[in-house]
């Protein structure tokens, strides 16, 4: 066990040897085995000579750290900044003083901001990920089929449709959601279903609060329908206690399609649905798909 008497004289040594230019090695082997916790302690803020600095890539990143770490920043912060590993960073500022503790309102406004960087780079990355993901499920679809368009026709009316209760049977097609991708589904469906157009009618759900001109604009062009089929908007009371999120100018409420004399064409949609949902009519496996 060194005492701190030894400890001190460690210290003059090494600084002393360390300003002659010597390296790391050098000085273990004038001075002794010891541990390299030991030397870079007595080595603390004495910088290494020039001769052992070797040049690469990263000199740029390394000066940055150093300035980093003199304006306070720990390794963390610094790795955040500059995008490299937190060991890196350590590795090129563990010579330099620790910095003071800074306060809680200033930690919290220095991890605030290496939080924003970080998410200004990934959040890009994690869109494009997304996308591409997207784009390569898009691509295996490819185009449905008529059989594959009742199919998800079907399933579609059975998740978001009206269906008819034991206790209350109303064998009538009523579908409403507020995606327009999902209308122009549904809508397709029913085209494939043999369903005329013109023996549909619409109706919108919106808030009262909300632009409902400009909600009839927008659904009569996702459905190519004449104004003639639109019912009146059906307005829902605004509650100022309540803190909603479909706001703004992406909000269009939802839309209410309801087909006329649709009662076979609901039994087909019940029929459809069961069988797509029948666990025990799984496909059979083609050649090769043998386990």
């Amino acid at each position: 066990m060194r005492t701190s008497q030894d400890l001190d004289h460690l210290r003059h040594q090494a600084v002393l040897l360390r300003r002659q230019g010597k390296s790391l090695r050098q000085i273990k082997a004038i001075l002794g085995p010891m541990s390299n916790a030991t030397l870079h302690d007595a080595l603390r803020g004495e910088p290494p000579p020039e001769w052992t600095r070797r040049p690469n890539a990263k000199d740029g990143l390394r000066i940055r750290a150093r300035e980093l770490r003199d304006q306070g920043l720990d390794y963390e912060e610094i790795a955040a900044t500059l995008g490299v590993a937190k060991s890196s960073a350590s590795l090129w500022v563990r010579d330099l003083p620790v910095p003071e503790r800074l306060s809680y309102t200033e930690c919290r406004k220095r991890s605030a901001e290496g939080a924003r960087r970080y998410w200004a780079a990934e959040r890009p990355a994690r869109e494009a990920r997304r996308a591409a993901v997207c784009d390569a499920a898009a691509a295996q679809i490819g185009s449905l089929t008529s059989r594959e368009l009742l199919i998800a026709g079907a399933i579609a009316y059975w998740c978001e449709g009206a269906k008819s209760k034991s206790h209350r049977r109303s064998d009538r097609v009523t579908f409403i959601n507020s995606d327009p991708h999902l209308i122009r589904l549904f809508l397709r469906f029913l085209d494939a279903a043999g369903t005329a157009r013109t023996d549909l009618s619409f109706r919108i759900y919106i808030h009262e609060s909300a632009d409902v001109a400009s909600a009839q604009r927008f659904w009569l062009e996702i459905t190519e329908a004449p104004a003639g089929q639109f019912r009146t908007p059906t307005l829902k009371r605004h509650n100022p206690k309540t803190v909603r999120k479909n706001v703004g100018e992406d909000y269009h409420g939802c839309l209410r399609i309801d087909a006329r004399r649709s009662a076979d064409l609901y039994r087909k949609i019940e029929g459809w649905a069961a069988s797509s949902m029948d666990a025990s009519r799984a496909a059979d496996p083609k050649p090769g798909d043998e386990r």
